[in-house]
Order: C-alpha cells, then structure tokens, then sequence
C-alpha cells in the first residue's frame, strides 16, 4: 500500500511538473493554489 501511494504521490508530481511550462508558469500555479486555498479558508 505504501509504494502505491509513493507512485501515485511520484506521478501526481510529475504531472503538476509538465503542466507547468516554465518556471514563471510554476510560480503563478503556486500562486494560485495559495490563493484558492486562502479563498476557501475564509
């Protein structure tokens, strides 16, 4: 069970990853991310 959720944890990453085009593009997901989860805690 453990190695399926590090592949599964290794594949999620991998994607989020490529999603990301550049290192600008990282940093505005990141963003983002932070931004909704700031938007849903309040």
């Amino acid at each position: 069970m453990k190695n399926y959720l590090k592949i599964a944890s290794m594949c999620i990453f991998a994607l989020a990853l490529t999603a990301c085009n550049t290192i600008d593009g990282a940093g505005q997901d990141v963003e983002e991310a932070g931004e909704t989860i700031q938007d849903a805690a309040n």
